[in-house]
């Protein structure tokens, strides 16, 4: 049976996931902006790590979410929804007990109350819109980073046509997609964007204006 669950497609309802805590992923965490800027800021000291390895790549887990979301801004630039989706699209990694497989969901859970639905959703959906890609796109896994290629097992590896089929029914899948691939593309050592300080400045005033 096909479902759609906290922004993610599931196959079935006894699909095993990668559960580390008892407790629920959407339980978990309920974050506020100054939680989230907090756990950004931990960030910086925290490299991108590649699967259950010791090895790791060239910058922070801060370096990526702020890169996400300037590729974001860039490419749509009156979309800044989009952007901080991007900005914390990686959250979950940032949470106790939260592994590759779950990291989404438990990302959108966690932002959902201080953020809104439609970032939240983008969070959620953006290691479906990996999965989507690969099965996709021929060349999609060949230009995956080493930590893309070493999580894509944990999270299910390529979509069958069924969960294709089902992602593409989802309201936010197109932009899921652009998340996607400027998460992909955000990976650049030792580029200088626009720091956490402007961002959370943005979010404050995006969030306190849609009330």
């Amino acid at each position: 049976m096909m479902r759609v669950e906290n922004g993610a497609v599931n196959q079935s309802v006894d699909q095993s996931v990668d559960q580390p805590s008892d407790q629920p992923s959407d339980q978990r965490a309920h974050l506020s902006l100054d939680d989230i800027e907090s756990l950004l800021e931990s960030a910086a000291g925290r490299p991108v790590v590649v699967g259950e390895a010791d090895d790791k790549m060239p910058f922070t887990q801060l370096d990526h979410a702020l890169q996400t979301a300037a590729v974001l801004r860039q490419r749509r630039p009156g979309d800044p929804e989009l952007a901080v989706a991007g900005l914390v699209h990686d959250i979950g990694h940032l949470l106790p007990g939260v592994g590759d497989a779950e990291h989404a969901r438990a990302g959108a859970a966690a932002v959902r109350a201080a953020l809104g639905e439609r970032v939240a959703g983008l969070v959620g959906l953006h290691v479906e819109a990996k999965r989507y890609l690969v099965a996709r796109q021929s060349t999609y896994e060949g230009d995956l980073a080493a930590d893309s290629v070493a999580s894509l097992v944990a999270q299910g590896g390529p979509m069958s046509s069924d969960e294709q089929a089902a992602y593409e029914t989802l309201a936010l899948a197109d932009d899921a997609l652009e998340l996607r691939r400027a998460d992909e593309s955000a990976k650049v050592e030792g580029l200088v964007v626009t720091g956490l300080g402007e961002w959370m400045h943005l979010v404050r005033g995006m969030r306190s204006s849609t009330g």
